[in-house]
């Protein structure tokens, strides 16, 4: 029997989660029930469908509620989530609200499935950036500990959410015309103009002068990982780039682990592509870029490159990773965790 799901919200991340459920053959009811703020026709996966607008009657009969993300102010997961409960669902996350709390498992299917438990119903998918750099990350954790991470984010516009890489789009060809020196932009969207600039700036700052989004990878990557003692320091930067974020990371392991043995290691890891490839017969070095993601092989995976001993630091080892941020981070991650429960035998048609 197909399951009954319900997707609350249809921004980029909500879209991207119908197109994942459609595309991976999800076995649920077709078209999956659609909820947001107003009701309103769109077209998702490709297909004409009606969006109602979110109420108690939205979740009745699910066995599996996805929150794409924001619902209004709020959180949807803020709002909807206690009804979800009361209607006996299964709650993904792909909000921020949940992602620290004690009882609530933050879930890369890649890296820790096993956090997933029948008590709690209710799962959060971690922040996009955070997602990729732990795909990456948790084979060498597991292998040799990790003790220090430093990391510096690339992040494109669509991070952001749709008036992300409309801004971006509107500023080009202006920029081009004119020059950027009088380039008008909307605060609300980015702090400073962003076509052909770097904004190092992403979320409020907080007391201890770095970002939220800088300080999500530091708590996130520690529970991911189930190492509290784990040092992790992020700098997180706004790219002009529409689509897929790239990281700069470096670590320093607990025992040594040579670049080779990194890569073949990588190589066999769930969820990752290692693009790294010395040149042969004048072609240059492979590594992966964001522009590689539009390719159907790697849209859906973790890419990584550029892995190289660090000889700043004991044990130290340096590389580059690249992922779709609307889809391997965020919306496949949250169907990811879906598929995880039907594997388990804890989510049942009812």
């Amino acid at each position: 029997m197909a399951l009954k799901v319900t997707v609350v919200g249809v921004g980029l991340v909500g879209e991207a989660i119908v197109s994942c459920l459609k595309e991976r053959k999800f076995p649920c009811e077709w078209p999956p029930r659609v909820a947001a703020t107003r009701e309103r026709p769109e077209t998702l996966a490709g297909e004409k469908m009606l969006v109602e607008e979110t109420g108690a009657k939205s979740f009745e009969g699910a066995n599996l509620v996805l929150f794409a993300g924001q619902e209004g102010a709020k959180g949807a997961s803020v709002t909807w989530r206690e009804t979800a409960e009361r209607a006996g669902a299964w709650s993904i996350d792909n909000g921020r609200d949940f992602r620290l709390a004690p009882d609530v498992p933050l879930v890369v299917p890649e890296v820790n499935a096993d956090a997933i438990t029948p008590e709690m119903r209710f799962i959060a998918s971690p922040n996009c950036s955070t997602i990729q750099m732990v795909v990456a990350l948790a084979p060498i954790h597991r292998a040799v500990g990790i003790k220090r991470i430093v990391v510096a984010t690339y992040q494109a516009t669509s991070g952001w959410g749709l008036r992300g890489p409309q801004e971006l789009r509107a500023q080009l060809p202006k920029a081009l015309a004119s020059g950027v020196e009088n380039l008008e932009y909307d605060p609300k969207v980015f702090n400073r103009p962003i076509a052909f600039n770097c904004i190092p700036h992403i979320d409020a700052f907080v007391e201890n002068d770095y970002t939220r989004e800088e300080m999500k990878m530091v708590h996130e990557t520690r529970k991911i990982l189930g190492d509290a003692k784990i040092q992790v320091s992020a700098t997180a930067v706004r790219v002009p780039v529409l689509n897929g974020h790239s990281e700069a990371v470096w670590i320093e392991t607990r025992r040594k682990l040579s670049a080779d043995a990194a890569r073949q290691l990588l190589r066999t890891a769930p969820g990752l592509v290692v693009m790294d490839e010395p040149g042969r017969d004048g072609a240059p070095r492979t590594y992966p870029t964001p522009l590689d993601l539009v390719r159907p092989e790697y849209k859906d995976m973790t890419l990584v490159g550029r892995i190289r001993e660090d000889p700043s630091a004991k044990n130290g080892l340096a590389m580059w990773v690249v992922a779709d941020n609307i889809r391997k981070g965020a919306a496949l991650n949250v169907v990811q965790i879906a598929e995880e429960l039907l594997h388990s035998g804890y989510l049942k048609a009812q």
